[in-house]
């Protein structure tokens, strides 16, 4: 067959470059005339006759390593137009014009993974600094107005209030909620309110160290629940995890200074609130319909534990917002202003930590937040005890320290998988 060779015109070849570790070329060929024709009446060219000026130009099965059928062929109201990738030369009959674009393309995953990475470290020392705050301004308004219900019911409230606003900006979608997945989040809504009551009972009554100290049980109550209810036996390390987190938490209760049992029994139970919700939520879960994110969910638990707990509060305290109980917080250290402004900084806490550490699920494994919700614990433990200069002896010390190295050993434990049993 013989080969064509075109007319004496120029032609405009633009190279994009491609992202690849050596610099390939696109070559889009377009004639500088409407009026040109190509002689073969072929309706549609499938180059199968190379187009050749020279003996010079060979046929080439691969370009740059990659097979020659992976170049694609752009289609165009032209029927001579063609991608291919070649090296940057100038052929005869041809003018070759080279469009240069950015050769970082491959860097932009590395890029992604920096900026993912300092992402997170901000969001981990947002979480970290709420939390740090929310406990500091709720312990100095439990010490003075000692209505843990209506407290803990007015932090819901700021909650809700914050998410009717998200809602309304469009900060995060509206759900839409079905039957059956409200009667799920209900029975998870009333452990939830139960379990942040019981712990505004804790810190309270004792130090905000020894409150945390006892929640950094936790772990223990999840492996027994998880052995009640769900039938999930744990292996060897994790048990063995668990040994230095009973000793700490006992160890460092028999020396606490604060030491009050309703302090302590409110912290064990909400242990095993906040633990059961857990078991039970991968339980019952709905899991054939549109699933909700995790902010959804917290944001309608939240929800529904205000319109759960106001009545409740009313009933077990009374309506404790009258200017005689506000005046007698005053008189025991804290004005109505200073009250009420940190009741106001510690409700904006209580559901922003919250928040922020369901979005920082979303975004790492289980175990990783497991990790960073251990080293939390560390951090409110040490700042609370710098600022309300918490005596400690060294016996309390140790027992905190081995309750919580407990803690992160079980974090790293439930990352060793078991070895399948061999037939």
């Amino acid at each position: 067959m013989q080969s064509l060779k075109p007319p004496h015109k120029n032609y405009d070849l633009v190279f994009p470059f491609e992202p690849s570790k050596m610099q390939t070329t696109a070559l889009s060929l377009s004639p500088l005339t409407p009026l040109f024709r190509p002689l073969n009446k072929n309706p549609n060219p499938r180059f199968s006759t190379p187009v050749s000026n020279s003996s010079s130009l060979k046929p080439f099965s691969s370009i740059n390593g990659l097979p020659f059928q992976k170049a694609s062929l752009l289609s165009s109201c032209s029927p001579f137009n063609a991608s291919l990738l070649v090296s940057k030369e100038r052929y005869d009959g041809f003018r070759v014009r080279a469009q240069e674009v950015p050769e970082n393309i491959g860097e932009t995953k590395g890029y992604t993974g920096l900026a993912t990475s300092l992402q997170l470290g901000a969001m981990f020392a947002v979480w970290y600094l709420l939390n740090i705050y929310f406990n500091i301004f709720n312990k100095q308004v439990l010490k003075v107005y000692a209505f843990p219900a209506t407290v803990t019911a007015f932090q819901f409230g700021c909650g809700t209030l914050i998410i009717l606003i998200m809602w309304a900006s469009n900060l995060h979608h509206r759900p839409k909620l079905t039957r059956s997945q409200v009667a799920v989040i209900i029975p998870l809504a009333v452990v939830h309110t139960l379990g942040n009551l019981l712990t505004n009972v804790s810190i309270g009554k004792v130090n905000v160290s020894f409150t945390h100290t006892i929640k950094a049980m936790e772990p223990f109550f999840t492996v027994l629940f998880s052995v009640l209810i769900l039938g999930e036996w744990p292996t060897l390390w994790i048990v063995s995890s668990l040994v230095p987190v009973v000793g700490g938490v006992a160890l460092a209760s028999f020396s606490e200074a604060s030491f009050n049992w309703i302090g302590f029994c409110s912290a064990m139970a909400s242990n095993v609130t906040n633990q059961s919700r857990n078991v039970f939520s991968k339980k019952f879960m709905v899991r054939n319909e549109e699933t909700l994110d995790n902010i959804n969910i917290f944001s309608i638990i939240t929800i529904i534990s205000f319109i759960l707990l106001v009545p409740a509060a009313i009933l077990l305290e009374g309506v404790k917002f009258s200017p005689s109980y506000l005046q007698t917080a005053a008189n025991q250290g804290l004005n109505v202003r200073e009250l009420c402004i940190r009741s106001l900084l510690a409700g904006f806490c209580f559901h922003s930590y919250q928040q922020v550490s369901y979005m920082i699920l979303q975004m790492v494994s289980p175990v990783t937040h497991s990790v960073g919700n251990c080293v939390k614990r560390v951090v409110v433990i040490i700042s609370s005890i710098i600022f309300f200069q918490t005596p400690v002896s060294p016996i309390n010390s140790l027992g905190t320290t081995l309750a919580l190295t407990g803690v992160f050993l079980y974090s790293r434990a439930k990352q060793l998988k078991p070895k399948p049993k061999s037939a």
